[in-house]
């Protein structure tokens, strides 16, 4: 297939349709490299009309096709190569039924394969909450859903050691073997870490905190989200305390984390139960005097400090 004047509504629906049958698909299109205007802008080589789009355009289609791009490849002046692979939608956590419940994202499993820091779409807007809770300036922080410590070890490298070592950090997980491999890793005695069901938060007398971190953990089936957040707020912050909460808005599939948050029934990505989750906290923090933010795109991250803060 060769792509040159074709529109993208014309290319898309016949790249869905090969994919009925076929599990790669290789096509050619003009160099990416040739052109830096819009998706869209019309180019004349060797008295041929092509239509210029950026590798970013191409990148966004393969993601809603469900498909990995591959490396492109030169080929006959102006073309290139593009290849999309079709990804394995059954090697995901979301289908994950067998583990039993606390370790459905447990050491070994699914889950355990995914690595957000290293997705810049997670760790810039996550560092980016950091700043504006203004990390270095807070105490005690708690994370529910800490799993193997992945926002701990960002904060740690954020931060002097001399300030790391006197603020109190506690993780709380439900997984045994996350827990486990989380102490591993954060032998520091300011780190504690407790295998436990945040639904009895109560059991553990932990006290109070200046920063509460929850990243795709309060939206969990056996939390009752919105009478379990406001308690949170309530008996675990401090006066002037702050909160990064993230909401996924996408899926684990293949390798890849895919845009969208996906609603049970629906085909699509259904976006209406996270947003009515982020407004809610939104509009609540606000009534509780925190000035909130809302950044993000995969994982929409909520910030929020207390306005007149001391700190």
């Amino acid at each position: 297939m060769i792509f040159t004047h074709h529109t993208m509504q014309e290319i898309f629906p016949i790249l869905q349709n090969k994919l009925k049958t076929e599990s790669l698909l290789t096509f050619n299109i003009l160099d990416p490299d040739l052109g830096n205007g819009y998706a869209g802008h019309t180019i004349v080589i060797e008295d041929k009309t092509y239509i210029q789009r950026g590798y970013k355009a191409w990148t966004d289609l393969a993601e809603l096709l469900m498909c990995q791009m591959l490396t492109p490849k030169e080929w006959e002046y102006p073309l290139v190569t593009l290849r999309f692979e079709k990804l394995e939608t059954q090697n995901s956590f979301h289908l994950d039924t067998e583990s039993p419940k606390e370790e459905k994202y447990g050491v070994g499993s699914h889950f355990s394969a995914i690595h957000k820091m290293e997705e810049p779409a997670f760790l810039y807007y996550y560092t980016q909450a950091l700043k504006n809770v203004k990390l270095s300036e807070r105490t005690r922080v708690l994370n529910l859903g800490i799993n193997t410590g992945d926002e701990f070890f960002v904060i740690k490298n954020s931060l002097d050691m001399n300030k790391y070592k006197n603020m109190d950090f506690v993780g709380i997980d439900h997984s045994k073997s996350a827990i486990d491999y989380a102490n591993t890793l954060f032998k520091e005695k300011n780190v504690i870490l407790y295998e436990y069901d945040i639904n009895a938060l109560e059991d553990l007398d932990l006290g109070k905190f200046d920063l509460l971190i929850s990243i795709g953990t309060l939206q969990s089936p056996s939390i009752n989200f919105k009478p379990f957040f406001m308690s949170l707020v309530q008996n675990y912050l401090e006066k002037d305390s702050a909160i990064i909460l993230g909401f996924p808005n996408s899926r684990w599939i293949g390798g890849e984390m895919i845009y969208g948050a996906k609603a049970p029934n629906y085909a699509m990505s259904e976006m209406s139960l996270l947003y009515n989750d982020v407004i809610f906290c939104k509009k609540y923090l606000q009534q509780k005097k925190y000035r909130v933010t809302i950044t993000g795109k995969q994982y929409v991250f909520l910030t929020a400090t207390k306005i007149n803060s001391t700190l």
